[in-house]
């Protein structure tokens, strides 16, 4: 199959299927880039960083960024068409028969059993995260080898995000922690 067109089915694919926003489709998106032999394991945890750290959708994000890498603008373009194409016809469907759809029960328990499965995706994905980006793991079996450096990076943030709630009594910017992690980055890790 011609890449551009694997791209778009691939993405297609990926955008019918992740309930619960681009966090959640990491792990399939993981699976995919991996089989199809589009990037690395260590890229694609860069593509992920650099698609949290841009603005808009992180799946949008990732699907262009990971298009162009393959298949240049073309191919950013495909990819990102791909996942974002059934969302928008399943909103527009949606979006013109959703209070008549709410009141059946069948709907409910639908959106109740995705639920947890999408809360689930979240938390394996930022474990996964945790354990490739801090910790090292790469596979089962494998030994562990610490980065120090992020694990304090991630220690601070934590800390700071903490601290920030307990005495101003609100949530601190995500946008903040993310400008002040890329600055301990650059600390830490001697690019300043």
């Amino acid at each position: 199959m011609p890449l551009l067109l694997d791209l778009f089915l691939t993405f297609l694919k990926i955008g019918a299927v992740s309930f619960g926003g681009g966090y959640a489709m990491i792990p399939m998106l993981t699976d995919e880039v991996i089989a199809h032999g589009w990037l690395t394991e260590t890229e694609l945890l860069n593509f992920i960083a650099v698609s949290e750290s841009t603005p808009g959708p992180i799946a949008v994000n990732m699907a262009t960024f990971i298009g162009s890498a393959k298949g240049g603008f073309l191919g950013a373009l495909l990819a990102t068409v791909g996942v974002v194409l059934p969302a928008f016809i399943i909103i527009l469907i949606v979006a013109s028969i959703v209070k008549g759809l709410l009141k059946y029960a069948g709907v409910k328990g639908f959106l109740s059993g995705v639920r947890p499965v999408v809360v689930g995706l979240i938390i394996a994905t930022g474990a996964l995260l945790f354990l490739t980006v801090v910790l090292g793991y790469t596979k089962v079996g494998a030994p562990l080898s610490f980065d120090y450096k992020s694990l304090i990076i991630f220690g601070i943030v934590a800390l700071t995000y903490i601290v920030y709630k307990i005495l101003r009594k609100k949530t601190l910017s995500p946008i903040i922690l993310i400008i002040f992690s890329a600055l301990l980055g650059l600390l830490f890790y001697g690019l300043l």
